[in-house]
């Protein structure tokens, strides 16, 4: 963490599109973020992966018919995580009014 709330780990568009898509969604697929976020594959999976690392997102793989899925779902710490940040973005912003 960092001063006041904020979370390095939220500092790219790409990732708080992947928090905020997950956090009002149980799950998504890879394809799904893909294509809400309008991002290339690389780029998705490297901010994944971030996350992942961060233990912010948790992953499922599975079969869909013989089709391998790859869903991902917020976790209770990304949650809790991201809430602080979007509450230190709120007073940032009223502070600029």
């Amino acid at each position: 963490m960092i001063n006041e709330g904020f979370h390095k780990a939220f500092e790219s568009r790409i990732r708080l599109g992947i928090m905020s898509a997950l956090s009002v969604n149980e799950a998504l697929d890879f394809t799904a973020l893909k294509e809400y976020l309008d991002v290339t594959d690389g780029n998705l999976a490297s901010h994944l992966k971030a996350l992942e690392k961060e233990d912010f997102i948790a992953v499922e793989k599975s079969f869909v018919g013989r089709k391998p899925n790859t869903k991902y779902l917020i976790t209770g710490a990304g949650r809790k995580a991201f809430a602080h940040h979007l509450t230190a973005l709120e007073q940032l912003i009223r502070a600029q009014k």
